[in-house]
C-alpha cells in the first residue's frame, strides 16, 4: 500500500503537459536479423487526436514533431503472437509525461507472423531484436539526438518478461526450468527434451537501467541463472497466471534475484489482463485474451499499473 500511494503521488506531482506523436518505422534488416516493424510514441505539443490502427483508435497525433531534448527511452516486448499494440495505453502514458517509446513486432513471434513461435530460436532472436531496435533510436530514427542513452527502460509482457531478464544478464536454463510442455510434439519441446537448447551466446544489454517485467515467462531456475541481474525491477504477477506463465514463476523469480525487486501481484487476475483494454470488435473475436474472469475490471487495473510503471521510470531513469 505504500509503494502505491507514493507512486500516485508522484504521478500527481508530475505535469502532463504532452500529447503522444505516433511514428511508424521499419528497421533494416542487418547481421542480426530480419527487419523489424516498429511504432514509436513521443511527446507531442498539439492535441491528441483518435489515429485508427487496424481494429484499434489510438489516442495521439502522426508524426506530430517531438518536443524536448535528453529525453528517456522506454522499449517494450510483446508476448507470445502479440504485437507491437499490446501495450499502447502504457507507451501513451509514457510519452504524456516526456517519454520516448519504442515497440516492435517479434519476428516469427508476433500476431501477423506465428512461423517460429513453437521454436527455440525466437527466445534467442528476442533480446537481439530489442538490443536492435535501441541501436536504431540511438542512431537512425528521426529523434535521435532528442534521446538520452543513459536513460533507457524497458517494459515486457511474458515472454516479453522473458526477453527483459535476459537483456539485464540473466542467462536460461531451459532444461532444468520449470516449463509446462503441453504438447510434446512442438519443436520447442522437443528441443528442451533433447537438450538442443542454443542459448550460450544470448544478447544481454547494459545499456538498459530500469526495468518493468508482467508476468515473465521463467526459464531461470537456480540463482546461477539470474546472478548477474543488477537493474531495478518492478515485476508484476497476475494471481492465476496463463499461458504457459504458472503462479508460482514471478514468486521463485523473486527469491532468485540478487537484488529485490519491486513486486506486485494483481489478485483476482489472469495472464492476458496485462494487455490493454480490448475494443468491442476485438473482445468479440478474441474473449480469451480479452474478457476476464471474477469481475475483474481491466480498465481500472491499467490506471494503476500506468501509473506505477510510469513513476517507476520516473525514479529510476533519472
Amino acid at each position: 500500500m505504500k509503494t502505491f500511494i507514493l507512486a500516485v503521488l508522484l504521478c500527481v506531482s508530475t505535469a502532463i503537459a504532452h500529447a503522444a506523436g505516433i511514428k511508424f518505422a521499419q528497421i533494416p534488416a542487418d547481421s542480426g536479423g530480419p527487419a523489424l516493424k516498429a511504432i514509436v510514441w513521443t511527446p507531442c505539443a498539439e492535441p491528441p487526436q483518435e489515429v485508427p490502427v487496424g481494429p484499434y483508435v489510438l489516442k495521439g497525433r502522426r508524426d506530430c514533431p517531438t518536443v524536448g531534448d535528453k529525453l528517456p527511452l522506454v522499449v517494450i516486448s510483446h508476448g507470445y503472437g502479440g504485437s507491437y499494440l499490446g501495450h499502447r495505453d502504457l507507451a501513451q502514458t509514457l510519452a504524456d509525461a516526456g517519454f520516448v517509446v519504442a515497440a516492435i513486432n517479434h519476428p516469427g513471434d508476433t500476431f501477423s507472423d506465428m512461423s517460429r513461435a513453437d521454436d527455440m530460436s525466437v527466445f534467442v532472436e528476442r533480446p537481439t531484436d530489442i538490443k536492435r531496435l535501441i541501436d536504431y533510436m540511438l542512431s537512425a530514427a528521426p529523434d535521435a539526438a532528442r534521446i538520452d542513452p543513459q536513460r533507457i527502460g524497458f517494459f515486457g509482457f511474458s515472454r516479453g518478461g522473458y526477453t527483459g531478464l535476459v537483456l539485464a544478464g540473466g542467462n536460461p536454463d531451459f532444461p532444468h526450468a520449470d516449463i509446462t510442455c503441453p504438447d510434446p510434439r512442438a519443436p520447442i519441446c522437443k528441443q528442451v527434451k533433447s537438450g538442443e537448447v542454443p542459448t550460450d551466446h544470448l544478447t544481454h544489454d547494459a545499456r538498459i537501467k530500469a526495468f518493468v517485467l508482467a508476468d515473465p515467462f521463467d526459464a531461470f531456475p537456480s540463482a546461477d541463472s539470474l546472478k548477474n541481474v543488477k537493474a531495478p525491477i518492478q515485476l508484476w504477477a497476475s494471481q492465476f497466471g496463463g499461458s504457459g506463465v504458472l503462479p508460482r514463476h514471478a514468486d521463485a523469480i523473486v527469491k532468485l534475484l540478487p537484488q529485490k525487486p519491486e513486486f506486485h501481484i494483481v489478485p483476482n487476475a489472469a495472464h492476458f489482463a496485462f494487455l490493454a483494454p480490448c475494443p468491442a470488435a476485438v473482445k468479440s473475436k478474441e474473449p480469451g485474451i480479452c474478457v476476464d474472469a471474477n469481475d475483474f475490471d481491466r480498465t481500472v487495473f491499467h490506471q494503476q499499473l500506468d501509473e506505477m510503471a510510469l513513476a517507476f521510470f520516473q525514479a529510476n531513469l533519472r
